[in-house]
């Protein structure tokens, strides 16, 4: 068998967001379509959530959320700049609005952070694999500062850089979500330093906002990760992340993170994620793509004395690769 050309982790966030979300991540799991997931520990499901998790020995990370909700650190009880009138987090672009203005108190981001990284292992009984954000927050201005130094005190050692390669000319994209997508890489390419300089590592490269939703297929998820291997050196794998959101949709008032439901949830196009994913067809062009699908933890594997390139150039990738 040849050598593969990418190690690919399939990652489906959100998930404790709802047991209908949930039921369809574990299906995909169980498939072998996804190797990994991220934990909402303020999600209406979490405590099943986490059970799901045991039971299946799913790999499991943290998946940071300051955007929607309930928080479930100090900020709970009281004012908080992180929180509206109603006590729930700012929301996707209210939490951005606020950051850029410089209205987030940023010692209370650590404090909320810490809060989540704790009633992860109280949930788990162990530090999570990995901690990505909720809607990308932990890559904004600032608080991937104090996002870096959180994950280094409590021993996490992987993160993920949502830095797409040509994101911005995929033109299938609405022009509000390719606006999202290319204001997310411009704040992860800034976040490269505070992460690499408190340790934490990533893939060599990510995918999964050209291919969110309605705008999943084989065929795309393919091009995506082709345009990640253009340059590759021969003989040398790569590795990459794909962020998903499958699941069967919510179906209001159940779910969400103490609010209900959001529209994203509720969709339809959780259940194409969902079928994309597991159908045949994109599991057999991964393999002639040569791709093949792995879990964090077999990406740090490596025995000693193997090769572990820790530097990269810019284009197509940022330091450091993980493996």
């Amino acid at each position: 068998m040849s050598r593969p050309r990418m190690r690919l982790v399939v990652t489906a966030d959100d998930f404790g967001y709802c047991p209908r979300r949930d039921e369809g991540i574990v299906e995909a799991f169980l498939a072998g379509a996804v190797t990994s997931v991220s934990l909402l520990v303020n999600g209406a499901a979490t405590e099943s959530a986490a059970e799901l998790a045991r039971r299946h020995s799913i790999p499991t990370g943290l998946h940071a959320n300051l955007s929607e909700g309930r928080p479930v650190g100090p900020a709970r009880r009281g004012a908080s700049s992180l929180l509206g009138p109603e006590g729930f987090f700012l929301g996707k672009m209210g939490f951005r609005e606020a950051v850029a203005a410089g209205d987030v108190d940023l010692p209370q981001v650590r404090e909320e952070l810490e809060a989540q990284l704790s009633c992860f292992r109280e949930l788990l009984g162990r530090a999570p694999t990995h901690v990505d954000g909720h809607q990308h927050v932990h890559v904004l201005p600032g608080v991937c500062q104090v996002f870096a130094e959180a994950l280094q005190a409590y021993g996490v050692r992987f993160t993920r850089l949502p830095l797409e390669r040509g994101v911005g000319g995929c033109t299938w994209l609405e022009a509000p979500a390719r606006a999202f997508a290319c204001a997310v890489e411009r704040d992860a390419r800034a976040a490269v330093g505070p992460f690499s300089r408190h340790g934490l590592r990533w893939t060599d490269a990510f995918v999964g906002l050209s291919t969110c939703g309605r705008h999943m297929s084989a065929h795309r998820v393919s091009g995506a990760l082709a345009r990640v291997l253009e340059g590759t050196l021969a003989g040398h794998t790569l590795t990459a992340e794909l962020m998903a959101h499958p699941g069967y949709p919510s179906v209001p008032p159940t779910g969400g993170c103490g609010e209900g439901p959001d529209a994203f949830s509720c969709s339809w196009e959780r259940l194409h994620e969902l079928r994309v994913l597991t159908a045949p067809t994109l599991r057999a062009q991964l393999a002639q793509d040569g791709v093949q699908l792995c879990a964090l933890d077999d990406l740090d594997s490596k025995r000693p004395g193997e090769e572990v390139p820790c530097e990269a150039t810019l284009e197509p990738f940022l330091e450091p690769s993980l493996l």
